[in-house]
């Protein structure tokens, strides 16, 4: 599949990048992440991203004693391994002060040293090493009818009605990387999910967690058409 006149290159891809610690949030390859910018120093992150040739930042989740925390923790907190580059596709401002932003994730980078320079924001050495196939959009065949098959009940129990025929008409990789992103797993799951090694293991995971929050609801689901 031929790239975008604006996707990088796997050499073009930095050695330090600028990151945004997120606990429960995640992006995955060529998935979409919309973000609401307000804090002062990662306003000034994105101000420097949107002046770089690539415009990328990093989503990587924050650790907590308890393990991966959720949202914003203050300072810096320590840092999973894993994170994905996102590139900054869409941008606009808001009259109180935010920026309104969406990501198209790019690639994972194993988390290096950490460092602020002469910035507001933190900066850590990125090792792409492990991660060029991110790039490949080469489609990877995964159990379709199984995930589809485990989202009925998963969706009925919290109460989604979704568009079937939307859902059907995505390829594989784009209905994993979209049902991952989107269903409220707990961040731990989420960092599974990303460290996955590709589509079909994400997928193989997914179904797992699927399966796993069916079972924790009391009462078997209900047949659905």
């Amino acid at each position: 599949m031929s790239k975008g006149p604006f996707e990088p290159r796997f050499e073009d891809l930095p050695e330090r990048i600028p990151i945004f610690p997120l606990g429960g949030v995640l992006l995955l390859p060529r998935g979409r992440l919309p973000l609401n910018i307000f804090e002062t120093r990662y306003l000034a992150m994105i101000r420097d991203a949107l002046a770089s040739p690539l415009r990328l930042i990093g989503m990587v989740q924050p650790k907590s004693d308890e393990g991966i925390g959720a949202g914003i923790i203050p300072g810096d907190p320590e840092l999973c391994h894993v994170g994905c580059a996102g590139r900054i596709v869409s941008f606009a401002e808001t009259g109180d002060g935010r920026y309104l932003i969406e990501l198209k994730g790019v690639a994972r980078f194993g988390v290096g040293a950490t460092a602020h320079g002469d910035r507001p924001y933190r900066l850590v050495a990125a090792d792409w090493t492990h991660y060029a196939g991110d790039l490949d959009e080469t489609p990877q065949v995964i159990d379709r009818d199984k995930l589809t098959e485990t989202l009925r009940p998963y969706f009925h129990q919290l109460g989604i009605k979704p568009d079937w025929r939307a859902l059907d008409g995505l390829m594989d990789d784009r209905l994993v990387t979209t049902v991952a992103m989107l269903a409220p797993f707990a961040p731990q799951e989420k960092q599974a999910l990303l460290e996955a090694a590709d589509t079909k293991a994400r997928a193989e995971l997914l179904i797992g967690l699927l399966e796993m929050a069916v079972r924790a609801n009391a009462g078997p689901p209900s047949q659905l058409n």
